[in-house]
């Protein structure tokens, strides 16, 4: 295992869920850490951790642009970029409106893509460089219901294994994070929105118990803590040739196998029959 104490790390969507876990776990391997996201105020016990704010929407280029100046001007350098924000928009794919559509692509898979831009340059110049895409079991499987959120994971997987490929030559790797069930508001989120999304449309009731299927499971005792992640990506970072993806949380791993075994019709048997 190599040490990364002294590297310096940006992670984005840092004010809640797996970002909030990563950055203290980072803290404690010695590591400084920038903690972004859209609103500061909700980063206080960050703060006062040791973690360095900085307002960020991964959305807006000048948002971006400015994060990664404020970083760079202040030590000189981001070792590990951890792509973490994103979020999960629930809804037939007939009724969710194409401009939330694209936010979910602006945030979960072109917010991801511009920053590791910004960043790409000083870690190739230093032959040095980790950036951390936190993904899902969703950019393997997929479900009713969640067509644009498992659209964005898909791209993401591909377009990280292209990244892989382009940057290795300078010493740069790009790890992907894929969580399974993990205790954060993400689940009741999407279910939220997947109703709101669905009333009083052809799919509503379809909608409505699948919602309250994504209820019974996001309260389940089963899922992962967020750190559960966060140490997975500390692993991943402190290896010295890291694996290209960490499957890790509750179901992760048996989903992802189970969808690589059989087709594509008895996927589908399961999928449904869970709501």
């Amino acid at each position: 295992m190599a040490s990364i104490i002294g590297k310096v790390a940006l992670v984005t969507g840092a004010s809640s869920g797996i970002g909030h876990a990563t950055v203290l776990d980072l803290i404690r391997e010695g590591v400084t850490v920038y903690a972004a996201a859209r609103r500061v105020d909700k980063m206080k016990e960050l703060e006062a951790a040791g973690a360095k704010l900085v307002a960020m929407d991964v959305s807006n280029e000048e948002s971006m642009s400015g994060g990664v100046e404020q970083i760079t001007a202040g030590v000189g350098r981001i070792d590990i970029l951890v792509n973490n924000a994103g979020y999960g928009s629930y809804g037939a794919i007939e009724d969710v409106p194409m401009d939330e559509a694209r936010r979910q692509f602006d945030v979960n898979m072109f917010g991801v893509a511009r920053l590791t831009q910004l960043v790409l340059p000083g870690m190739r110049e230093r032959g040095y460089g980790k950036i951390v895409n936190i993904s899902s079991m969703g950019g393997k499987v997929y479900t009713t219901f969640g067509g644009w959120y498992h659209a964005t994971k898909h791209a993401l997987e591909g377009w990280s294994d292209c990244l892989r490929l382009e940057t290795r030559p300078f010493g740069i790797d790009v790890i992907v994070i894929e969580p399974g069930g993990i205790k954060t508001p993400w689940g009741s989120i999407s279910a939220d929105n997947l109703r709101d999304t669905s009333s009083g449309g052809a799919y509503e009731e379809w909608a409505r118990r699948t919602a309250e299927g994504m209820d019974r499971r996001y309260r389940s005792r089963q899922l992962s803590p967020p750190e559960v992640v966060s140490r997975a990506i500390v692993r991943s970072l402190r290896a010295r040739r890291p694996r290209t993806r960490y499957a890790v949380g509750f179901m992760a791993k048996p989903s992802i196998f189970m969808r690589g075994m059989i087709g594509d019709r008895l996927f589908d048997r399961i999928v449904t029959a869970m709501v």
